[in-house]
């Protein structure tokens, strides 16, 4: 077996929608005409630039290659142009092809990737959403200025909707901006609304749901510990990311000054990075994206070394239901899974662009058992919604935070 064929897709998403501007997925098909579904979370350059690096690299490394060879596959792509280290845009387009790999070699066993990777030992994935408003965009409310990240009353509302349908833990990010200049010290008021988001959630929901705090890098270790301290009572079960990733031995002295569990991973790639971080102990629990961490083996072997820290592994999706069918793939596979992220409760553009939706029970996501990822790109779908911009998928705000 070879792959014969390479084909990407820029989908736009509705205004508003959560989950990026656009999803970027990769269709494969193979000599024997069987096709595997990929999806990158590469946030780096423009969505034509990463198409375009996404059909060179697959030209160059894979095309008339055997889908079941991912070693030799990642070592090519890991060692492409003389480089062996880690490499976001370059992981962002293998992992996209290698899960596609995957989800052909699935449908030529007439097997799950799970079964193949391990098999199963979680009969469903415990799961959490961000607090999304129930309805519309979630962007801020331009006649109020309120949202679910900055009122109290709308967060707490919120966040018992989800866990009256079942989720038993849920994430928001109340902490004030993040810019391409941090990291910076917390605005007491972003430390004093965030003390005051979370204690409203917490009397909220009580002990039916774990709180989950999210950041995105923005603090110095001792700005961190600061909120730290004002949340810390209310006993969320991480904090996301509280510096940025470039230096672990920050987020080391972060993590040795609270007893709130570090979570963080989703701007890292390969086991290299996450070898480093664990190493330190800067974080118990690992939130690797298959769409940019090293797609579904590399992911694996991620798990595995936190298997031997004793960290818990909890996959991360902003981004489409490719991406989010892999993570489940992954998780249905690993012993030390701990949650997963899901966009809502899977419904919305990511159920519409899937032939079958995937589903959330009772705040636990099915584990599809079709060959494969378990899933399938609605081609008319996503043909439809192309993404003609140029905006990156994410961005962060340009001017430095000031008192």
């Amino acid at each position: 077996m070879q792959i014969k064929d390479v084909e990407t897709f820029i989908v736009g998403t509705p205004e508003g929608a959560p989950g990026g501007r656009y999803f970027l997925f990769v269709k494969l098909t193979s000599d024997g005409g069987v096709t595997g579904w990929g999806e990158a979370y590469g946030a780096t350059f423009g969505p034509k630039v990463m198409a375009a690096a996404i059909e060179d690299v697959a030209a160059r490394h894979l095309v008339g290659h055997d889908p079941h060879d991912i070693e030799a596959f990642f070592r090519r792509c890991y060692s492409s142009g003389f480089t062996q280290r880690p490499d976001l845009s370059m992981m962002a387009c293998y992992s996209a092809l290698e899960m596609a790999c995957w989800d052909i070699v699935g449908k030529e066993a007439g097997k799950p990737v799970h079964a193949l990777i391990g098999g199963r030992v979680h009969e469903a994935l415990r799961s959490y959403t961000y607090l999304y408003p129930a309805d519309g965009p979630i962007y801020p409310d331009e006649a109020s200025g309120k949202t679910v990240y900055n009122d109290p009353d709308m967060a707490a509302e919120n966040a018992v909707r989800w866990v009256e349908q079942g989720f038993t833990a849920v994430k928001f990010d109340p902490a004030g901006p993040y810019t391409q200049y941090d990291p910076h010290q917390p605005l007491l008021t972003d430390i004093e609304r965030s003390a005051a988001m979370m204690k409203a959630v917490r009397e909220a929901v009580g002990t039916r749901a774990d709180i989950l705090f999210g950041t995105h890098g923005q603090f110095t270790p001792s700005g961190a510990a600061r909120m730290a301290k004002a949340i810390e009572a209310c006993d969320p079960l991480w904090f996301e990311e509280p510096v940025p990733p470039d230096m672990p031995e920050a987020m080391a002295e972060f993590a040795a000054k609270t007893s709130i569990p570090v979570a963080t991973g989703e701007r890292l790639t390969t086991k290299y990075e996450f070898q480093r971080l664990l190493a330190l102990g800067a974080a118990q629990i690992v939130q690797p994206n298959c769409g940019r961490s090293g797609g579904i083996w590399e992911t694996k072997k991620i798990a595995a070394i936190a298997e031997v820290h004793h960290a818990l592994v909890a996959p991360h999706c902003y981004c489409g239901p490719v991406v989010a069918a892999a993570n489940i793939q992954l998780a249905a596979s690993t012993p030390n899974f701990l949650i997963l992220e899901a966009i809502k409760d899977w419904g919305g553009f990511h159920a519409e662009l899937l032939k079958i939706p995937l589903k959330i029970e009772n705040g636990y996501t099915v584990i599809p058992d079709a060959p494969g990822l378990g899933v399938e790109i609605d081609e008319a779908v996503a043909r439809a919604n192309p993404y003609e911009g140029t905006h990156l998928h994410l961005g962060m705000a340009e001017t430095p935070v000031q008192p």
